[in-house]
């Protein structure tokens, strides 16, 4: 069985997307409706604009997005899904990908997701670290015990954990992990705390935008980060979708689950080669690849 993976929030580099938009006719298409329905020209910021203009949440997520879909469009015959999964925001990839979500609606979602996300970060003073080396139950005793609100927020693969929260508990949380004999507790340029009660203003406005937007029975089962588990019942995804603003990306369970549902083969959609790295961690033997396209005119 085939997996296509589609990346989150920190995959993004000056000029993505843009071999795409000059080598296709139809990419080129796909992208300009993207830019009118935006109402801004977000392939020129894709495109021209340095990695600081990249970084902003706002513009981050529907670029990922953008390059995600756009690149699935281009793959034709090869592409058939058996199951489908995006690290966080590329989940909304992922969902327009086996045709639960058309990607119009799926852009506006990203935009309002991305815009109620850069509300809340400005909210409370908030961050998140990177722990390498420690088992993942270390980690979420010591944010329990921590003052403030500091949670594990990524679960990316055994042994790498990204915790999240208010600036004053992930500095705490990080010192005790250290002392507990993490390889490293790094904390993140990130504009706040994803995946945790602090996004609970951003899930109240995503909830609404979800509930206005209709889903459809996909043509494949999405494994969804908030269950881990293969979803097909659109009722079922919404609320996932919805639950992701504050729940952990049980990315690791994920994979593990995939495979043990008989994902044989892992094609990642997308900017970078996050993903495919991280399933290799999993399982080495497992063929884990970029999708790959053929120019059209």
């Amino acid at each position: 069985m085939k997996a296509y993976v589609f990346p989150g929030q920190g995959s993004q580099f000056p000029g993505m997307g843009k071999d795409l938009y000059e080598s296709s006719a139809a990419a080129k298409a796909m992208m300009e409706s993207a830019n009118d329905i935006l109402g801004f020209r977000l392939t020129d910021i894709m495109f021209g604009g340095s990695e600081e203009d990249l970084k902003q949440t706002k513009v981050t997520q529907p670029a990922i997005f953008l390059h995600s879909v756009t690149l699935a469009s281009l793959l034709g015959e090869s592409f058939k899904p058996d199951m489908v999964a995006g690290h966080s925001l590329g989940e909304f990839s992922a969902l327009v990908a086996n045709r639960t979500l058309k990607f119009e609606d799926a852009l506006k979602l990203v935009y309002a997701r991305a815009m109620a996300m850069q509300k809340a970060c400005e909210i409370t003073p908030s961050t998140m670290a990177a722990i390498l080396g420690l088992e993942d139950a270390v980690v979420e005793k010591i944010c329990a015990e921590t003052p403030g609100v500091v949670v594990a927020a990524n679960y990316n693969c055994p042994g790498q954990l990204v915790i999240s929260g208010e600036v004053a508990a992930i500095d705490a949380a990080c010192a005790a992990l250290s002392a507990a004999g993490a390889k490293r507790a790094l904390k993140l340029a990130v504009g706040g705390a994803f995946h945790s009660p602090l996004m609970e203003p951003a899930r109240v406005e995503l909830e609404a935008a979800i509930a206005a937007t209709p889903f459809s029975t996909p043509i494949c089962p999405v494994y969804q980060n908030v269950t881990a588990s293969a979803v097909s019942n659109p009722d079922e995804i919404k609320k996932n979708l919805i639950d992701q603003l504050t729940a952990p990306v049980r990315w690791t369970q994920s994979m593990n689950q995939m495979i043990a549902d008989g994902c044989a083969e892992v094609i990642e959609v997308g900017p970078g080669k996050v993903l495919q790295g991280l399933f290799k961690k999993v399982s080495r033997d497992l063929p884990a690849a970029s999708a790959e396209w053929a120019t059209t005119a």
